[in-house]
């Protein structure tokens, strides 16, 4: 069983590309794989078959400011030493997956910021020891498990052979102005802080570099990494009746020099300020389904949470999952005027940076473009170096976050359609559908925060995204209107058949997703959407009234 795994190994070969000498911490960390692994193979009961460490390196500089002050500042480096693994064969080891089990046998340790090999040799030492006892306790239950339970449908192995590849590349040290980015941020705080309607506002700035270093005892030694940054600007209120009110914007670059102007951010505040302001005038909407238009940035994250999640490969295996598409592959699973792939290999889409690139995934497998949706028909899933039934390949989608085990992960989504029409156009179909409906009103959905979805199989095959600005759009005529408190929820597949066509002109959202290999950083990008049929609910508000007491004014009165 080993030796086919290897034998398959040696025809995939090695590709080999040498940007620079290799680093100290890159040579440590060879040796004590191969010592190590040398004696796991041999005389460990069961054997190892693989093994792999990785370091991340994290540099981070932040600050936040509100009412015109700095209210904090935070600069920290930290590394991670992370330990995989695997015993027993690639058809059946320590990771395959088990109903509602998931395993997680990384150590996530603190090492230390120095190259220092005998402290690293240590820490390696420790953990490689402690790792091995929970896996191979875990390879012990899983044969158990095997023996007295139904087979599960997908019978693919647990995992699969990789190009081994060699290459270093430099990443920039963190550059920014703290001086500068304290003065904007000031600034900017000062002005949300003019407003008595606004309880508290924050803007901040953040700058954050990784450099990821990873060795694997099938040859492959890498490091690689990368930057970002972002300003967020956010401002809270409550209305009249309770609710609690928020609007924000963030915005992103590669790197700190490529943070737009201070002049194009001055908007992006007036607009927050302006968008809570609207809002606490703005009626409580009611529950509603009809038809409405999702702005690029809405539907984009609409695409990360409703579709994106289950597309992701470790769910079409683990059946306690939903597995929503797991059977559809070839079959059409949005409307045939849609494509979807995820390329991680773009670090810039629609005039803007992304958040989802990279050039390797965290199994070391080079990072490549995927087409998971051609024309509505689904092709393939986001794959890593576990199976599935079909695809025995991953295609470099293997992520997580320090600290946690590699799962199937998105990257940078981009939706493109073939039916496209400009963005006035798109209203006048929205009115259009309104008439036809014979609804009151349509909604638009400017801007979203983010979202969540259920996929689990013993849950409820819904998501929630939760916007920020929304508005009602009426076919007589009358100005659209502000409205708070909606929360959008359905179900998948319900709510593609509903798409009826699209702008021509894509938008970006960047964040941070959280799943079960934690927090990474991501990207979607979309057209706008026109839906035939959307439903709103009803946020949850609490019951405490708006401050008794009037806002002090600087010179200790009242405002």
């Amino acid at each position: 069983m080993q030796h086919s795994f290897l034998v398959a190994l040696a025809a995939l070969g090695t590709a080999t590309v040498h940007a620079a000498d290799p680093p100290k911490i890159a040579e440590i960390l060879a040796a004590e794989l191969s010592r190590n692994f040398d004696v796991l193979k041999a005389k460990a009961d069961p054997p190892a078959y693989y093994l792999a460490y990785a370091i991340n390196d994290d540099e981070m500089f932040s600050m936040e400011a509100n009412g015109g002050l700095i209210a904090s500042k935070d600069r920290r480096r930290s590394r991670s030493l992370d330990v995989t693994l695997r015993l027993g064969t690639p058809q059946l080891d320590n990771y395959h997956r088990m109903p509602r089990d998931f395993a997680q046998f990384t150590m996530g340790s603190a090492v230390s910021l120095d190259d220092n090999a005998n402290a690293l040799r240590r820490r390696i030492w420790l953990d490689t020891d402690a790792v091995y006892r929970a896996a191979s306790q875990r390879l012990t239950n899983i044969k158990t498990n095997k023996e007295v339970k139904v087979a599960a449908a997908d019978q693919s192995d647990d995992f699969s052979a990789a190009e081994a590849v060699t290459e270093f590349q430099a990443v920039p040290e963190l550059k920014y102005n703290e001086k500068l980015w304290a003065d904007r941020i000031r600034a900017w705080s000062k002005q949300m802080a003019k407003f008595p309607e606004i309880l508290s506002s924050q803007v901040s700035f953040s700058a954050q570099r990784q450099v990821k270093t990873f060795v694997n005892s099938e040859g492959t030694r890498l490091q690689h990494g990368r930057q970002f940054a972002r300003v967020t600007v956010s401002a809270r209120a409550k209305s009249f009746d309770g609710m609690d009110l928020v609007t924000a914007e963030t915005i992103e670059a590669d790197e700190p020099g490529r943070l737009p102007s201070e002049k194009k951010i001055d908007a992006v505040v007036d607009k927050v300020i302006a968008d809570l302001r609207g809002l606490l005038k703005a009626p409580e909407v009611d529950p509603f389904v009809g038809p409405a238009v999702l702005s690029g940035r809405a539907a984009g994250v609409f695409f990360h949470e409703i579709f994106g999640h289950r597309i992701e490969g470790h769910r079409q295996k683990d059946e306690a999952e939903g597995q929503t598409f797991t059977k559809r592959v070839n079959q059409g699973v949005l409307p045939e005027f849609l494509s979807v792939h995820f390329d991680p290999t773009l670090k810039r889409y629609a005039d803007e940076d992304l958040y989802g690139w990279y050039s390797f995934d965290d199994e070391g497998v080079k990072a490549r473009p995927v087409a998971v949706v051609d024309k509505g028909i689904l092709k393939t899933f986001l794959l890593t170096r576990s199976p599935i039934a079909g695809f025995p390949q991953s295609n470099g989608h293997g992520r997580r976050q320090a600290g946690h085990e590699i799962v199937a992960r998105q990257s940078n989504l981009i939706v493109k359609s073939d039916k496209q029409v400009p963005r006035p156009r798109l209203r006048e179909l929205l009115i259009e559908e309104i008439k036809r409906q014979n609804k009151p009103y349509g909604l638009y959905f400017e801007s979203v925060t983010g979202g969540f979805t259920t996929t689990g199989r013993a849950g409820l095959q819904a998501f929630t995204v939760i916007p920020l600005v929304v508005y009602r759009v009426f076919a007589d005529g009358r100005p659209d209107e502000l409205i708070r408190g909606a929360d959008i929820v359905g179900t998948p597949l319900a709510s593609f058949a509903k798409i009826v066509a699209t702008s021509d002109t894509a938008e970006v959202f960047n964040g941070f997703c959280g799943a079960e290999s934690g927090s990474v950083p991501v990207s979607a990008a979309s057209p706008a959407l026109l839906v035939s049929e959307i439903e709103i609910q009803r946020k949850n508000r609490s019951q405490d009234r708006p401050p008794l007491l009037p806002r002090p004014s600087q010179s200790g009165g009242a405002l």
